[in-house]
């Protein structure tokens, strides 16, 4: 089912809270997501000027969408000054229909100071949330019903992401595409944008399968993809190196400088999360094992234990 990317355009929005999430939702589409962009101005005009002077033209205007349950709002900032423009007063209409989509199951993102429309709405009340840096004083006050994350480049509560500074909103859009789709299609993303993935130790983590992509090696990421797609084999190093068209010491020598792990450390990895992900839809052991490439449960109970540091029944149950 077709998704809705539904972009909200302040006037004077940050040009990277904008396009960022919009080339990765782009990437994700050409890739074969179901995504449809569409970008609407909170006033009643068909363009607006960002922060850095860039105009953004063919706006529609917020009344005229109609957004089904898992469509996504995306809230970009601007300059506090500017968005303290969009009070509630003066925008009750439009307040109103953000609480609505909210209710409705529409995902909810704001990137940097785009998290005013939410505070506004009422929505950060009872809430774990985050915004830039440099404004969280100003929303502790103004918004003191909410709890203000702030080691954190995204927060995630249900339909409601918030998301910290400018580039942030790269990496929420990245997690919504793993989330909507899966880790092959976001890593491939990040892949195409040429993306570093930052993570924080209490962020809301991606998988495995998005791990160790963060170099530009083009024949590693062949051989990474490979491995991903090709789990249920026993994928030996002499078959990898035709992958990449070398040899399998120059591959292994390769693959650890621009990963920091072993080729079989890589692979081990990524079947336990793989295993995990099996089991957890509740498929039986031996068939998890066989699908992971493996010739015996005890082998996969092993590196259960040492990657994730749990057994089988644990996960099962």
């Amino acid at each position: 089912m077709e998704t809705t990317i539904f972009i909200i355009v302040p006037s004077g929005v940050h040009p990277l809270d904008l396009t960022g999430p919009a080339q990765v939702f782009y990437e994700a589409k050409t890739l074969g997501a179901d995504f449809e962009l569409t970008y609407a101005g909170i006033e009643n005009v068909e363009s607006i000027h960002s922060s850095a002077g860039i105009k953004f033209g063919g706006l529609r205007s917020w009344q005229d969408i109609a957004l089904k349950e898992n469509d996504i709002i995306i809230l970009p900032g601007a300059q506090m000054e500017q968005m303290q423009k969009y009070n509630r007063d003066t925008y009750c209409d439009f307040y109103d229909w953000l609480v609505l989509q909210y209710r409705n199951k529409v995902c909810l993102c704001s990137i940097c100071t785009g998290a005013y429309f939410l505070g506004v709405a009422g929505l950060l009340n009872d809430s774990s949330y985050t915004t830039h840096w440099r404004y969280h004083d100003y929303f502790r006050k103004a918004f003191p019903y909410g709890k203000l994350e702030t080691d954190h480049f995204f927060v995630s509560n249900g339909n409601l992401i918030t998301s910290a500074g400018i580039s942030s909103g790269i990496d929420l859009s990245l997690h919504l595409v793993e989330n909507r789709y899966d880790s092959a299609l976001a890593a491939e993303v990040a892949r195409e944008c040429v993306l570093y993935l930052r993570r924080g130790p209490s962020d809301p983590q991606l998988s495995v399968f998005m791990d160790y992509r963060n170099h530009i090696d083009d024949r590693v990421h062949k051989v990474q993809q490979y491995i991903s797609e090709n789990l249920d084999t026993s994928l030996r190093i002499s078959e990898l190196a035709e992958i990449a068209i070398t040899s399998p010491r120059n591959l292994t020598r390769r693959f650890k400088k621009v990963t920091g792990i072993t080729i079989g450390t890589y692979i081990d990895r990524l079947r336990v999360e793989y295993a995990y992900q099996l089991l957890k839809k509740g498929l039986v052991f031996s068939s998890v094992t066989r699908q992971c490439g493996l010739k015996s449960e005890e082998h996969l109970r092993n590196l259960l234990k040492k990657h994730r540091n749990q057994l089988p029944s644990d996960i099962m149950s």
